[in-house]
């Protein structure tokens, strides 16, 4: 009874999150259920009540202040040196964007709506087609989510009780990968169409650009070494090393060095045990607030105050959604649905590869229905715990739960970043999905990689927890 009011909410326009508690709501009040209806406002409050929770307030204020802040221009001119001379150039600079870019706001619309309004007007104007623009800068946004920080990781971390940190680093490589299958996918139109460079090479551009990404590689190698070899004081090195990029970035004027590091620091910072993933969702804010306020001036206090606003009603909206997919999941659990669905697919199969397929498939057509984070909060209740009868490891199956709800949001009806995308270009929804459509391939192939690959997203973790 439960999934038929459920659906039938869902079916009348009902917001996702309204339709999951109301139908927990009506359930109990209609059937037989002893428990009194205050149990779905306790179940939504402890829903909640959770310390990882806590980074998403602060990811999703790091990644608005980097975007208000003048920081996606760098980055994008940072790409633009580094390989917009390439044929197609300005597809190879809308994918490697993104890759920087992911590494600040964790999120796939953040990504296509802060980088994507720059890339696609440079593109039209160097005529490129608008389709083209549209299609390369939605499939690089997925990435967003894939390499850390992410969002939905944190959730998906909270509700199957892995660590988050493990979640961010299965993240890297995989997100390598699919920016590699992108890029070639540009060069295999750029052939196609015979297409040239973008911008005229040059050597003194390139070489700045290759420098930074030096001093991006060589930085945490260098404290490493004179942390774990030489001895000295974890915390005072930190410090010395973060003035010692100031003063490089004064002396080079490098485009992009500081906002290229906040990855790195979240993920040094976490994999050394210096702070946890929510310490380190605060540790980037002020990393943001430093480089936007006190660096590059960029930041007003009416637009921090505006960007603060922003950041209270998204956390609102997804805080919403996670407390009302908990009460439903207890619900599902409480009620035998998720023991009854584990139990019909293991009586189908019990081969793991069989059941990856069965649920990508699965959470692919979710995600064209569902927002991720509500997709993530229902889902894992029910496909996690066949998956690890199977053997399937929990942190490389949340990688792939994450990367099918990423494609499901290029995809209509509710696919967000398919909206923001028609916006931005000011093409027809219909026209947009259209432009969509062949970037699938990379996408669909990246998913088989990390699916049956599991070495490829478990190899980074493992090393370090």
């Amino acid at each position: 009874m439960l999934k038929i009011i459920f659906l039938f909410f869902m079916a009348g326009g009902i917001p996702v999150a309204i339709a999951m508690a109301g139908a927990s709501l009506v359930y109990i009040l209609v059937s037989d259920s002893t428990l009194p209806p205050f149990v779905v406002i306790h179940r939504m409050v402890s829903g909640i009540d959770s310390f990882p929770l806590l980074a998403v307030p602060f990811f999703i204020l790091a990644g608005n202040l980097m975007n208000n802040a003048g920081i996606t221009t760098r980055i994008y001119n940072f790409a633009l040196a580094l390989v917009g001379w390439l044929k197609g150039g300005l597809g190879h600079v809308n994918v490697l964007g993104s890759v920087i870019f992911a590494g600040m706001s964790g999120t796939a619309i953040a990504d296509a709506a802060g980088l994507g309004t720059i890339e696609i007007k440079a593109m039209k104007e160097h005529g490129y087609s608008t389709e083209f623009a549209v299609g390369v800068t939605a499939a690089s946004a997925t990435l967003g989510p894939i390499i850390p920080p992410s969002l939905p990781f944190v959730i998906y971390g909270m509700m199957a009780n892995v660590s988050v940190g493990a979640l961010f680093l299965a993240g890297l490589l995989p997100g390598v990968m699919m920016a590699v299958l992108m890029m070639l996918t540009v060069a295999y139109y750029a052939h196609k169409n015979k297409w040239g460079a973008d911008v005229k090479f040059s050597r003194t551009r390139l070489f700045k650009a290759l420098m930074e990404l030096v001093v991006v590689v060589g930085w945490p190698m260098l404290l490493w070494l004179l942390v774990a070899k030489l001895g000295t004081p974890p915390q005072l090195t930190v410090f010395a090393g973060l003035a010692s990029l100031f003063v490089l970035d004064k002396i080079f004027s490098f485009e992009a060095l500081l906002p290229i590091m906040t990855p790195v620091l979240l993920i040094g910072g976490m994999t050394t045990g210096l702070f946890t993933p929510t310490e380190g969702a605060i540790a980037a804010c002020v990393w943001a607030m430093i480089l936007g306020f006190a660096w590059y001036r960029t930041l007003s206090w009416k637009m921090f105050i505006k960007v603060c606003l922003d950041t209270i009603e998204t956390t609102s909206t997804v805080l919403f959604i996670v407390a009302a997919a908990s009460i439903f999941g207890w619900m599902l659990t409480a009620t035998g649905v998720t023991t009854d669905i584990a139990a019909w697919v293991l009586s189908f199969t019990k081969d793991a590869w069989v059941f990856l397929l069965l649920a990508n498939l699965l959470m692919l057509f979710v995600g064209c229905f569902l927002e991720p984070t509500a997709a993530i909060t229902i889902l894992v209740p029910i496909l996690l715990p066949i998956a690890t009868q199977l053997g399937v490891d929990p942190i490389h199956f949340g990688l792939v739960m994450v990367l099918n709800l990423m494609i499901g949001l290029l995809h209509p009806p509710m696919g967000m970043v398919l909206f923001v995308l028609a916006r931005v270009a000011g093409l027809s929804f219909e026209r947009t999905t259209m432009a969509i459509l062949p970037w699938l391939v990379p996408l669909l192939l990246s998913l088989g990689f990390i699916t049956y690959m599991p070495k490829l997203v478990l190899w980074l973790p493992k090393m370090f927890y």
